[in-house]
Order: C-alpha cells, then sequence, then structure tokens
C-alpha cells in the first residue's frame, strides 16, 4: 500500500482537530485541577500526597476498566454513526451504562468496607495507610456519578458533540478547586478536614458534572439522549456481540490498569520519596499528555466513522498520517515538558531528595515521549476503531507485564537502584511495542467493520 503524504489531506487534519482540540481542552482542564489538587495536598506533606496518590491508585483502576467498557462502545457508537443509526447508538451507550453501574456498585463498597485494605497492598506505612483508607472512604459516593458521566462524554465524542464535555467539565473542576482549599484547610465555620476535604470536594463536582451532562444532552436533543426504553432496547444477541468486541479492550485496560498501580506499588514499596516523585512527575506530565489523549480520541472517531460508511481506503488513510504527525508533535511537547520540572520546587512542598528524583524521572519520560505518542495513536486511535481489540491486549500489555514490570522490580528490591532507572526499567517497553504496532499498521489486519449485519 502506497503511504499519502504526512500533509497532503488539510481536511484530514481540520476534522481532526476539530474533535482532538475540545477532548485536549477537556483533559487539560481536569489534568490541571488535579494537579491543582496534588499541591494543595503536598502543603500537608510527604505522607499525605502518598497517601491520597495511592487512593487515587484505586480511582485508577476503577477509571480504566470503565474506559475499558465505554472505549468497546465507543467501537460501535462511531461506526453506528458513519451508518446513521441513532437507534444503535441509543442501545449502545444504554448496555455500556448498565455495565458501568454493575462494576461502580462493587468499588464503592469496597472503598467503603474495606479502604485500610485496599491502601495496604501499596504501602506498608501505618500513616500513608491511615490517612489513604480515610480519603478513599469518603470518596466512595463518587464512583456511580463519574462512571454515568463517563460513558455519556465518550459516546458524545463519538458522535462528534465535544463541547458539552468542556463546559461541564470547567463548571465541575473549577467547583472542585474551590472546594479543596475550604475543605482541606478549612475557612470561617468550615473546619480543615485534610485529605477527607479534598475526596468531599471531589464527590461534590462529580454530581454536579453528571447533572450538566445528563440534562444538557436531553435539552439539545443530542443523539445519545434516547428514552428509557430506546435506551435498554438491547438483547442478548447484541449483548453478546458487543462482548465479543469489548471484553477485549475491557481485559485490556484492567490488565493495563494493574500494571500502572504494580508501579506505584514498586516505588511505593521502595520508599515515601520514591512514589511521591511518581505522582509527583504523573500529575504534571499529564498537562502535556492531553494532546495526544485527545489526538487518539479523534482520530478513532473519525477512523471508525469512514469504516462505518464503507470508506475503507480513507481509513487506512489516516491511520498511516496520525502515526507519523503524532510522535513528531511529541518532540517539540517533550521540549516543554523537561524544562516545567525546574518549577517544582515553587509548588511542591517536598524534600531534595523527592525534587532531584522527579527531575531524573522527567528528563526520562521526555525520551520516550515520541515512542509513547505512537503506541498511543495505534491502541486508542486504531486498532480500537478498527475492531482489532484482541490484538490490542497482546501489543498493550504483553510486553508490559512480562518485560517493564519484573524489570522495574528487580532494579527496584534486587539491585536497589536509584528511582530515576526504576522508572526507566519501567519505561523500556515503548519502543519496542512501537516496533510491533508498526508491523500490524502496514500489514492492515487491525480494520473491521463491526456493525455489520446488526
Amino acid at each position: 500500500m502506497k503511504t499519502p503524504p504526512l500533509f497532503g489531506n488539510p481536511g484530514f487534519y481540520k476534522s481532526l482537530f476539530v474533535i482532538a482540540v475540545p477532548i485536549m481542552l477537556q483533559n487539560f482542564i481536569s489534568s490541571l485541577v488535579n494537579m491543582l489538587d496534588t499541591v494543595m495536598i503536598g502543603r500537608l506533606g510527604t505522607v499525605e500526597i502518598a497517601a491520597v496518590g495511592l487512593g487515587n491508585q484505586i480511582f485508577f483502576l476503577y477509571n480504566l476498566i470503565l474506559f475499558g467498557i465505554c472505549s468497546g462502545g465507543a467501537i460501535f457508537t462511531a461506526q453506528f454513526w458513519g451508518k446513521g443509526d441513532i437507534q444503535g447508538i441509543r442501545k449502545n451507550m444504554g448496555f455500556c451504562v448498565t455495565l458501568t453501574i454493575a462494576v461502580a456498585a462493587v468499588y464503592t463498597l469496597g472503598a467503603v468496607f474495606i479502604p485500610d485494605k485496599l491502601i495496604g497492598i501499596y504501602s506498608k506505612d501505618a500513616l500513608v495507610i491511615e490517612a489513604g483508607a480515610a480519603y478513599l472512604r469518603v470518596l466512595a459516593p463518587s464512583f456511580i456519578p463519574f462512571g454515568v458521566t463517563l460513558v455519556l462524554v465518550l459516546t458524545l465524542r463519538s458522535v462528534e458533540k465535544v463541547r458539552l464535555a468542556i463546559a461541564a467539565t470547567l463548571v465541575a473542576l473549577s467547583m472542585n478547586a474551590v472546594l479543596n482549599y475550604l475543605f482541606i484547610f478549612g475557612a470561617g465555620p468550615i473546619p480543615a478536614m485534610g485529605v477527607r476535604g479534598a475526596a468531599l470536594a471531589t464527590v461534590v463536582s462529580r454530581y454536579t458534572e453528571m447533572f450538566i451532562v445528563v440534562v444538557a444532552s436531553y435539552v439539545r436533543r443530542y443523539p445519545p439522549a434516547g428514552s428509557f426504553r430506546e435506551l435498554f432496547a438491547f438483547n442478548s444477541a447484541y449483548a453478546l456481540r458487543f462482548l465479543k468486541i469489548a471484553l477485549p479492550v475491557i481485559f485490556n485496560e484492567t490488565l493495563w490498569s494493574l500494571g500502572v498501580t504494580t508501579q506505584n506499588l514498586i516505588f511505593a514499596r521502595t520508599h515515601t520519596e520514591a512514589i511521591a516523585a511518581f505522582n509527583i512527575t504523573n500529575t504534571v506530565s499529564q498537562l502535556t499528555w492531553v494532546i495526544f489523549i485527545g489526538l487518539g480520541n479523534g482520530v478513532a472517531v473519525l477512523i471508525g466513522k469512514k469504516i462505518g460508511e464503507g470508506k475503507e481506503q480513507d481509513a487506512r488513510d489516516y491511520a498511516s498520517r496520525i502515526t507519523r504527525f503524532a510522535p513528531l508533535l511529541s518532540v517539540a511537547v517533550a521540549l516543554v515538558l523537561i524544562p516545567l520540572s525546574r518549577l517544582l520546587p515553587v509548588v511542591f512542598n517536598v524534600g531534595p531528595g523527592v525534587l532531584s528524583a522527579a527531575y531524573m524521572m522527567f528528563l526520562v519520560l521526555g525520551c520516550m515521549y515520541p515512542f509513547r505518542a505512537f503506541n498511543m495513536s495505534m491502541v486508542v486511535g486504531i486498532c480500537r476503531a478498527g475492531g482489532d481489540t484482541v490484538f490490542c491486549v497482546f501489543y498493550d500489555i504483553a510486553l508490559m507485564w512480562l518485560v517493564a514490570l519484573p524489570m522495574g522490580a528487580l532494579a527496584s528490591f534486587v539491585f536497589h537502584a536509584p528511582v530515576w532507572l526504576i522508572y526507566l526499567c519501567i519505561m523500556v517497553e515503548e519502543p519496542v511495542k512501537m516496533l510491533l504496532g508498526l508491523w500490524r499498521l502496514k500489514s492492515g489486519k487491525w480494520l473491521h467493520n463491526v456493525t455489520e449485519g446488526i
């Protein structure tokens, strides 16, 4: 197959950025507020920042399982959208909501009744476990509204309605930032609640966000906003077809999130300063990584729509362009990311050991950005949009569990390596994954029409 010129189709980039930029802005707002949360908690001390970071790992696991459900659903939604099948979009969203609420119930119960055991998986520091459990128990009521919002927002993305999510996120997370300050440190009649205050602010903001997204979707009569009967019109045959495509995505995201949380476990078991540096690095890097999240999700919508329209060659051209454009852009982004690390002493109240480790981790991360950008485009933007979900499991998971995590564990627990070297061992999978992704892209076997015959 002839490789299309990188900038030979201005219409592609226009369509891509119309979808991707609002997603970038939404994720940037979210990441910025999360960073402000971390900064506020960081003012309390190293134990508190480690505790909230580990408490959020439980939420992270939940988020990634939901993302697996919603990403599987987005494959169907984008292709239904290309076919103009509104009823298909609505029943697909209803099925995703059903699965999401079931998962949310399990996590809510765990956060309420056994938060200390969940935090204890990652850390043996009694003070960190106590603070993390307190945070997680208060956070528990936020799981269900977050899940409902995520399903609807990702469905709206797939039908090219992306602005509502920005407005809802801006309102809800701005509220979260203000409430964080009031509840963490106290003001007037409001007592200082520390980590519990941070969790309470999150709960309030999640319910606010869900209310805005749901009400506005029905007022504006967006395609996913169906009646109860339309949303739950799925039958067992549809459920089986959905699960055949989506289960590998859910399995993928679950194993990937367990892998990321194992990374946290490795750093937390190294020492408290290591997990604090890891949390700081991730929090700040999210401000730039939102660009590639937006590109991946944006191109997934375009590719899925082209497949639904029966224009498979256009879909292949889009895939070729994004896998060259994203790594090229990542070089410029990395050059911005690394200088940002020099601002850490201004915003984080942590010791010189944490700052030194974080500086070095930023250098490693910057070098790996082009490989990560390619892999993000392949997993989220191409393979999933093309229904190639079984390959994604191997592509996204195998090297993490067989190479990166064992190397990181050996570096920490056996060789007692510096924190930055442990981080490098964990990131070493990215260049190898890129080679595997290039092979799959060239083969063309990633493209499948999953809605055909439904």
